[in-house]
């Protein structure tokens, strides 16, 4: 009974601490989102070249995902976690004092408009804030499955999940509440004030995650609960060398299943990025809103329909799709375009409340394949090898970048909002097509890696 209420303690003790960093690691990502409109008003910076940084951004976190999923399967998950979030609040602050090196470098003009080298400037240090921020994600999927049995990860790895709409409702209202207060010259402090309170919060993530239960003296999941399907024993193998890299080839880079998830993840993540990137943006310039409306929207978005979606979809995949996330994962993306077309097509003159309902409602079902495909692949890699294979997701997801980025600022500087708005509704219909091949997936992969340590054994 002791070891039992000692295990619970350290498992939600290590889910509220990743919630904490992974809400501060999107304090120092979506605080640019919240600033565009004020960057292009104050600095001159067009939709095109804002769309350009996204993107970089959004490339290099993906591969930095990828990398960093091999750092994390190997070394000290809570190192890197932390040491991601002080590394970030260093290059917002950079961003958020810039302009001041205009004595230094040719970095405004007469009118205080931003040079190309401050645009460049800007630019360089978010996608170097890109690849910073691919060490949360890795780190923070491997100690949900080293933490969390099979049959429960889907529902606790939900709760967390809602940390990525927190943190961008909770930066997104911060920094619409600064603009509206100080006006939009103030855009820096929308990168000065989450890096100082996450500075903060990387020293107490430091100091209280653990990497594994067995640091603290308590077994591994597999030990608590064997018909997951992976024996008590295998717990203890270590694999090394060619066994590693042949579990990791049948696990996850020769496993249709995974590569599968990945392409509807790019789908998803077109949507997500769509509203969470560009929400302020075509709320203010499509619909005709006040910045300040504009930007609690997008925040309502996160803390309201996100957090429900995440948490209502991991519930249900546990309760009533017996673990099998990807099923939860096509319901969801159906509703998300849907929702989105419907927002699209709202007449200009409607109330702002519709478009408010419409929006939340899209992100109540994006963000539930937003945190279930990834669920979805650390169940089917196992947890030997789920952040390797949450990096490829991670690839994908973040190569939407390229659509959502550059390529919508382009949309939306020469063809319009509506242009926009089409594409983001057709790559939703893709992502459904994609995601209904895996309807009679099974719910993991743990009997298909007992089948490969069998294997494993010959070599």
């Amino acid at each position: 009974m002791e070891q039992t209420k000692k295990y619970k303690y350290w498992q939600w003790r290590t889910l509220i601490v990743l919630m904490i960093a992974y809400i501060l690691y999107y304090f120092l990502r979506k605080n640019f989102s919240a600033a565009l409109p004020a960057m292009q008003e104050e600095l001159g910076i067009t939709k095109l070249q804002l769309g350009i940084f996204i993107t970089l951004n959004g490339i290099i976190y993906g591969l930095s995902r990828f990398v960093n999923g091999f750092i994390a399967d190997r070394c000290s998950r809570r190192k890197l976690l932390a040491g991601g979030l002080i590394l970030s609040a260093a290059v917002n602050f950079a961003i958020a004092f810039s302009p001041k090196l205009d004595g230094v470098f040719n970095l405004l003009d007469a009118e205080g408009k931003a040079t190309m080298g401050l645009i460049y400037l800007i630019g360089s240090l978010w996608v170097v804030n890109g690849y910073i921020h691919g060490m949360g994600y890795p780190p923070c999927a491997s100690l949900m499955a080293h933490w969390f049995r099979p049959s429960e990860l889907a529902t606790k790895q939900s709760i967390w999940n809602a940390s990525h709409s927190i943190g961008a409702g909770v930066v997104i209202a911060l920094c619409g509440w600064i603009l509206s207060r100080f006006g939009m010259s103030a855009w820096n402090l929308c990168f000065a004030i989450p890096a100082a309170i996450a500075f903060v919060g990387a020293i107490v993530v430091f100091f209280t995650l653990r990497d594994t239960p067995s640091s603290v003296g308590l077994p591994e999941v597999e030990e608590l609960d064997h018909k997951d399907g992976c024996a008590a024993s295998s717990a203890e193998v270590q694999l090394k060398g060619e066994q590693y890299n042949h579990f990791l080839k049948r696990l996850v880079f020769k496993n249709p299943i995974i590569w599968i998830l990945a392409l509807s993840n790019f789908c998803i993540y077109v949507i997500r990025f769509t509203i969470l990137e560009w929400g302020t943006s075509f709320l203010t310039q499509f619909k005709g809103f006040d910045i300040a409306i504009s930007a609690n929207i997008v925040a309502s978005s996160e803390l309201i329909g996100g957090v429900l979606g995440t948490l209502v979809a991991g519930w249900f995949t546990d309760k009533f799709m017996q673990n099998k996330a990807h099923r939860t994962c096509l319901l969801c993306t159906i509703g998300a375009t849907l929702c989105f077309f419907l927002f699209w097509k709202t007449p200009q003159n409607a109330h702002w409340i519709i478009s408010a309902v419409l929006i939340c409602l899209s992100a109540f079902f994006v963000y539930g394949p937003q945190a279930l495909l990834g669920v979805a692949a650390s169940q089917q890699a196992t947890k030997r090898a789920c952040a390797t294979a949450n990096g490829i997701l991670g690839i994908f997801g973040y190569a939407a970048s390229t659509i959502a980025g550059i390529g919508f600022g382009y949309l939306a500087d020469n063809f319009g909002w509506n242009s926009v708005f089409l594409v983001a509704v057709m790559f939703g219909i893709l992502g459904c097509l994609v995601i209904a091949t895996l309807w009679k997936a099974p719910a993991d992969g743990y009997s298909k890696a007992a089948e490969v340590m069998e294997e494993i054994k010959t070599i």
